[in-house]
């Protein structure tokens, strides 16, 4: 079998690029080349698809059984890639988000049926829009796509965290092994899906060259329900650290303007969700989540800790933490002397 991955390296679809070469793939990855080294055994395509008319020469005399772009976020690239790859592969998968999920939620189990409705973040709605113009070229041309709509999934190289500063989780990770307090949107108690890329990458590699799942959105999410605080402790655990919350109103996080969180806040992190993957499981019947966070907790908090290039301090975010916990100690304060 033969795929073209437009990225491939990235957090979600390195795990998915090392698993089909170990299954025999003919896998080429498409893109600017920055870690060549992450996938040994796959074809290397050094461009950048947006330019188009050097990907359609790169592509001319190449059919493949499945395309998948990770890297697509507006329309215009999603339109791009209809024009580069109608009639050049059986199959094109993108990469959308559960983050497309209606907000607030009407009912608490989200379906693929659940109505795509996101008014606070426009990452979200750039992927629906995306998903709107693919699903209506499937309908008009039979252009054959699969979407695929993961939630927060992680990897080695990451961390699952409610909140974080501009250069990622480290800054968080460190004040859990200072012994300082870590903010926490909300009280921490709401549900959320984490999932491992490893786990994530057999579920994916099961609806490529799969014919049922041809003009379907297929959600791919972890099935251990943990709640946010559950989350940070697993951290703290990892960390050799302590999990001290200072627990934040989410609509006081939305006032800042140092930081904008409302999409990653009232767009996704802070509601609850709880995924029915009753319809991958029937695509993929061999799927499922095979380690706990704690575990994976553990993996991911190691290979930071061993490897310093990632441990990216950000002084800002850790100062703007300082500020947010002292606001809210003087006013439990305040309240405690009403």
């Amino acid at each position: 079998m033969k795929a073209l991955f437009i990225g491939g390296t990235g957090v979600i679809s390195t795990s998915i690029s090392r698993l089909l070469v170990s299954q025999g793939w003919d896998l080429t990855l498409l893109n600017r080349g920055n870690r060549q080294g992450d996938v040994p055994g796959a074809k290397q395509l050094t461009l950048d698809i947006n330019d188009e008319a050097a990907a359609a020469a790169a592509i001319a005399n190449e059919h493949y059984d499945v395309v998948a772009d990770f890297i697509a976020f507006v329309p215009a690239q999603a339109e791009r890639d209809i024009r580069l790859f109608k009639g050049k592969t059986d199959q094109y998968i993108f990469i959308s988000s559960a983050s497309a999920y209606q907000k607030p939620l009407a009912h608490p189990v989200i379906r693929e049926s659940t109505p795509l409705f996101n008014p606070y973040w426009e990452y979200s709605r750039n992927k629906i829009a995306i998903e709107e113009l693919l699903m209506a070229e499937y309908r008009r041309s039979g252009f054959p796509v699969t979407i695929v709509r993961p939630s927060h999934t992680f990897s080695f190289r990451s961390l699952p965290l409610a909140i974080h500063g501009d250069k990622g989780p480290w800054q968080v990770v460190k004040r859990m092994r200072e012994g300082k307090k870590v903010l926490m949107p909300g009280d921490g108690s709401s549900l959320w899906a984490v999932m491992n890329s490893e786990d994530f990458a057999p579920a994916f590699a099961g609806l490529m060259g799969n014919v049922h799942a041809i003009g379907q959105a297929v959600q791919i999410t972890g099935e251990e329900l943990l709640t946010w605080n559950q989350i940070m402790q697993s951290v703290a655990r990892a960390a050799c650290g302590e999990y001290k919350p200072c627990y934040v109103p989410t609509d006081l996080l939305m006032r800042t303007k140092k930081y904008d969180f409302t999409g990653s806040m009232l767009g996704d992190k802070s509601n609850t969700v709880i995924f029915d993957n009753s319809l991958l499981h029937r695509l993929v019947p061999d799927f499922r989540q095979k380690r706990s966070f704690d575990q994976c907790a553990r993996e991911s908090v190691a290979y930071f800790l061993a490897h310093p290039e990632l441990q990216v301090e950000d002084p800002d975010f850790d100062a703007f933490s300082d500020a947010v916990v002292e606001i809210m100690e003087e006013a439990a304060r305040k309240v405690g002397n009403i």
